[in-house]
C-alpha cells in the first residue's frame, strides 16, 4: 500500500496538505473522512488514528497526524523544492516562528465562523451574539498582526518565496471568505499576497481544493447538509461551548 492521506476538504489543515501534495506531484490515495458525519469518530478510523483527527498520513506502517508534521514529512521524503521548508537555518526558524504564532493565534480564531454560521445551526444551537462579535474583533486583530509582523513589505509571509507558512495561512483565510467575510477588502498588502500565492499554486488547483468550503454556506442555507448522528452532536455541543 502506498501513501494514504485521510482528509476532509472542509478542514483548513487538510486543504493545506492536499494542495501541497498535489502541487508537488506526490502520489497518494485520498481517503475522505467526513467530519460532519462524524466519520473521524467511527470505530473504523480509531485504529488508524487514536486521536480521531484529520489530516492523517499513513505511509505503510507509519502513521502521522498534525498538518505541520505531515507537511514537513512530505517535504523531506519527496525532496520538494527548498523554498517550501528552507534548509537555511534562519529562513527555517523564521518559518517556525510563523507556524508557532499561527497555531496559537490563527487556528483557534479563524475557524469559529464555520461553527457559528453552519455547524451550530445544523444541530439547532445558536451561538450568543456577543461571542460572534468577540470573535470578529479577534480576527481583525490577528489579520492586522499578520500584515504588520509577518507580511510587511515582503512578497510572502516569511520571505521572497512561498513556504509552508503561506499555505497554512491561505487556507485559514479562505475559510473566512467562504463564510462571507472578505478578509482582503481594505487590506491591499494582504490582497496582493493572496493573488501571488494563488498564482503560484495555480487557479485550477485552488478551485478544486476550495470548492467544498466555498459551497458550504449555500448548502447550509438550502438545508442540504444532513444532521449529524447523536454521538457527533454531543461532540459538537462540547466544541461549541468552548467558543470564547
Amino acid at each position: 500500500m502506498g501513501l494514504e492521506l485521510y482528509l476532509d476538504l472542509l478542514s483548513q489543515p487538510c486543504r493545506a496538505v492536499y494542495i501541497f501534495a498535489k502541487k508537488n506531484g506526490i502520489p497518494f490515495e485520498l481517503r475522505t473522512v467526513e467530519l460532519i458525519k462524524g466519520q473521524h469518530l467511527n470505530k473504523e478510523f480509531l485504529p488508524i488514528n487514536s486521536l480521531q483527527r484529520v489530516p492523517t498520513l499513513k505511509d505503510g506502517d507509519f502513521v502521522l497526524s498534525e498538518s505541520v508534521a505531515i507537511l514537513i514529512y512530505l517535504s523531506f521524503k519527496y525532496q520538494t523544492a527548498d523554498h517550501w521548508y528552507p534548509s537555511d537555518l534562519q529562513a527555517r526558524v523564521r518559518l517556525h516562528e510563523y507556524l508557532g504564532w499561527h497555531a496559537d493565534c490563527i487556528r483557534s480564531i479563524f475557524g469559529v465562523s464555520l461553527w457559528t454560521q453552519v455547524l451550530a445551526p445544523l444541530i439547532g444551537v445558536q451561538v450568543p451574539e456577543e461571542k460572534v462579535k468577540r470573535n470578529r474583533t479577534s480576527v481583525d486583530q490577528a489579520l492586522q498582526r499578520l500584515e504588520d509582523k509577518f507580511l510587511r513589505d515582503k512578497a510572502f509571509l516569511t520571505g521572497q518565496q512561498v513556504t509552508l507558512a503561506d499555505l497554512m495561512a491561505l487556507e485559514e483565510l479562505m475559510q473566512l471568505v467562504a463564510l462571507g467575510y472578505d478578509v482582503f477588502e481594505g487590506r491591499p498588502r494582504l490582497a496582493a499576497w493572496h493573488q501571488r500565492v494563488e498564482a503560484f499554486l495555480g487557479a485550477d488547483l485552488c478551485q478544486e481544493t476550495h470548492g467544498p468550503i466555498l459551497n458550504i454556506l449555500e448548502q447550509a442555507t438550502n438545508n442540504k447538509l444532513a444532521k449529524p448522528p447523536p454521538e457527533v452532536c454531543s461532540y459538537m455541543l462540547l466544541r461549541i461551548s468552548r467558543i470564547p
